[in-house]
Order: C-alpha cells, then sequence, then structure tokens
C-alpha cells in the first residue's frame, strides 16, 4: 500500500493468459467433482462398517483419508477376515503402504474386533461391497493428488501465487479457485470483491422501512465456498 502512494509508477498490472485462465477453471471444477466423490465413496463405508459392525467403522472411519487403511479394507473387509488375519498381518500391511503408526492402529483394530461377537445380516454382501468401494477410494486419492500437482504448477507460476498462499487458510487448491474465479475481472475495492463472491450482507428493504441485514444468496458460488473454508480452516 505505501509503495503503492509514494511509487504508483512502478507498480504493473497482473496478467494471465486465456489458456491459463481456462486451464485453472477446468482443473478446479474436476477437483471439486473428485472431492465429492471422495466423499461420497468414504460416507459409503462408514456406513457399511456401521451396519456390520460399529465399534470398527469408529477406528477405520476417521482413517479412511489414508491408502494404508483403505489397503487393509481391500484384503479383509469384514470383521472375520480382519480376526483371522490377526494383529501381525494387518500390522505389516500398514506399514508396506507408509503408514507411521502401523502398530497402533493394528493395536486398535484388533481391539475393536472383541468388542462385538455376534454377526450381523447383510455381512457377506458388504464383504462384495467394500473391497470395490476402498479401491475406487485409493483411485480417487490419486486422481486428486495429479490434479493438485498440475494445478500447483500453474498457480506457482502467478504472481499472485506468494501474496495469496501467505494469508492464514489458503492453500494451493484455494488460491487456485480464487485466481479462477477473478481472472479477467476488475475490482475497485474489497467490498465489490466480496459482493461478488456472495460474501456481503444484503439489507432487506420494503418502502421506507429497513427490515435489517441478511446473508446473501447470490454471488460466486465457487468462490463463496472457496472463501468460507479458508476461513473456517
Amino acid at each position: 500500500a505505501g509503495a503503492a502512494r509514494t511509487m504508483p509508477h512502478t507498480l504493473r498490472a497482473v496478467s494471465t493468459s486465456e489458456e491459463e485462465a481456462a486451464a485453472l477453471s477446468m482443473l478446479t471444477g474436476f477437483d471439486l467433482d473428485l472431492a465429492r466423490q471422495v466423499n461420497q465413496t468414504a460416507n459409503r463405508i462408514r456406513g457399511l462398517y456401521t451396519q456390520i459392525h460399529p465399534a470398527l467403522e469408529r477406528v477405520l472411519g476417521p482413517w479412511l483419508e489414508h491408502d494404508a487403511t483403505l489397503e487393509v479394507i481391500t484384503a479383509w473387509p469384514t470383521p472375520a477376515e480382519l480376526k483371522r488375519a490377526g494383529k501381525a498381518r494387518i500390522d505389516a500391511r500398514l506399514k508396506k503402504h507408509g503408514c507411521r503408526r502401523h502398530a497402533t492402529w493394528a493395536g486398535q483394530i484388533v481391539s475393536a474386533l472383541e468388542l462385538q461377537s455376534v454377526t450381523v445380516a447383510g455381512t457377506n454382501a458388504a464383504a462384495v461391497v467394500l473391497p470395490h468401494l476402498a479401491r475406487q477410494l485409493i483411485a480417487l486419492h490419486a486422481q486428486r493428488a495429479d490434479v493438485a500437482a498440475r494445478v500447483e504448477t500453474l498457480v506457482q507460476a502467478h504472481p499472485l501465487y506468494q501474496v495469496l498462499t501467505s494469508m492464514p487458510g489458503i492453500g494451493v487448491r484455494t488460491a487456485a479457485v480464487f485466481l479462477a474465479e477473478t481472472l479477467g475481472k476488475t475490482f475497485n475495492t474489497g467490498a465489490q470483491l466480496a459482493s461478488y463472491a456472495g460474501l456481503a450482507p444484503v439489507t432487506r428493504r420494503s418502502g421506507s422501512s429497513i427490515r435489517g441485514e441478511h446473508v446473501s444468496h447470490g454471488g460466486n458460488k465457487r468462490l463463496k465456498r472457496a472463501m468460507f473454508l479458508s476461513a473456517f480452516a
């Protein structure tokens, strides 16, 4: 701000090619679709374990973002199969796929298995479905990592990359969405940008009466979501 006031001639316009803007928009949109599929698939896995073995779901549910856990589910999807596998084999598989706390996690899985002795109806069907869901989730994780690498390359080349990522709560993905949704647009003030994103409150009026300010339901949905997640983080 000081440089803008005292040395305006040193400032230059931040611009990017239409190709980069289109690429960012397409990649961030695809990443959002992948994120939804990840959540949907993970929730289906949690739902199945909640049906057949709630104690096991409480252990495995928070770890589904780790591929090592999904590899265990692929190999031994049901409680009975996990019991037959034993702690040593579960530990070895977690360790093989890069889990740092493999011994602790293996112990927690085995301990959870001891909390339920009955076999619930539908367990055999879950044994068919769970490996497919686990492999699907592994593939989705790999796709998101590939897209993230490509997005990071594009974002890092932008002049505003260091400025955006220096702000708390803004990483590469959020910066990419911000750039993709604002490229080619000019905002003279922060208020204009907030209004475009749908973050500015709306004052409801009826004739001469003012009914207070309310949350706006308009604006750029993708930018609004990215900024909300940034603030939440």
